[in-house]
């Protein structure tokens, strides 16, 4: 099986699950955050909403610095669920288009990331795809908490959920 087949089959099985969390976001509650150090509720959702367009990045480009000198544009926050759902979408179409046009000895490439000019990790473009889903996973789990702390129900997405008893598609 090629990588890039891989890959398409993991977004495949994540973006359901994504998906369902991202529509259970509670509206207008973009500020609300757990504790003081934790990251707001709209940014979170939309990190998990937009991440699948990282692996685009990963493909079509050599290195990505987040934090640039003199800083870099934030776009706006969904503010519905309805605007994660459509981001998440269009990351997705992303994604896809950047799997679908690369090779895996492209992906055999190492790949850089920095921060202010500092590089913070480097490794092959696959080293770094696959931590974009653990990365998802992650923070999609983070985002369920968030969900609980609101009174919204959680989806299942591995497993069964308290609020749903089932496993989910």
């Amino acid at each position: 099986m090629k990588l890039t087949e891989l890959f398409l089959a993991e977004l495949e099985r994540e973006i359901p699950g994504t998906r369902q969390t991202l529509e259970r976001v509670p509206e207008g509650r973009n500020d609300w955050a757990p504790h003081e150090r934790s990251m707001p509720l709209g940014a979170l959702a939309n990190l998990c909403a937009t991440m699948p367009s990282w692996i685009d990045i990963i493909i079509n480009s050599e290195e990505l610095d987040i934090n640039p000198p003199g800083g870099r544009p934030r776009p706006q926050l969904p503010q519905t669920r309805r605007e994660l759902t459509a981001a998440l979408d269009d990351a997705v179409a992303k994604c896809r288009k950047a799997l679908g046009n690369t090779t895996d000895d492209h992906l055999m490439k190492d790949w850089k990331l920095l921060a202010g000019g500092h590089l913070m990790q480097q490794a092959p473009r696959h080293v770094m795809i696959a931590d974009v889903f653990n990365h998802l996973a992650h923070h999609r789990g983070q985002m369920t908490v968030y969900l609980r702390l609101n009174n919204a129900s959680v989806p299942a997405i591995y497993g069964p959920s308290a609020d749903e008893g089932k496993i989910a598609a």
